[in-house]
């Protein structure tokens, strides 16, 4: 079975700390599944980067809090409370960046 990670990334900071570490991740195990969840401020960082390609996930609670709106190529989850306590439950791992 391949190791399932949820990266979650609350601030600016946390964004880049869990990019590098899906990368390592990746890079370590490329069988891995890896996921980032982004809310609160960082979903402005993501968006202002432009980088929102998956294993991004853009909190959808969080765009319409702040007026903002996902680019098309972006993946929005309706909240990021739920799309956590949701892979958890699937037995996916969970780490706050």
């Amino acid at each position: 079975m391949a190791v399932q990670l949820l990266i979650h990334a609350p601030t600016a900071a946390a964004l880049a700390r869990a990019r590098s570490n899906a990368r390592n991740l990746l890079r370590a195990d490329p069988t891995a599944e890896v996921e980032i969840v982004v809310n609160a401020g960082a979903v402005a960082t993501a968006i202002e980067t432009g980088e929102v390609e998956p294993p991004l996930l853009l909190c959808g609670n969080s765009l319409a809090a702040q007026g903002l709106v996902a680019p098309e190529t972006a993946r929005v989850v309706s909240a990021a409370v739920l799309h956590i306590a949701t892979r958890q439950h699937e037995g996916w791992a969970y780490m706050r960046a």
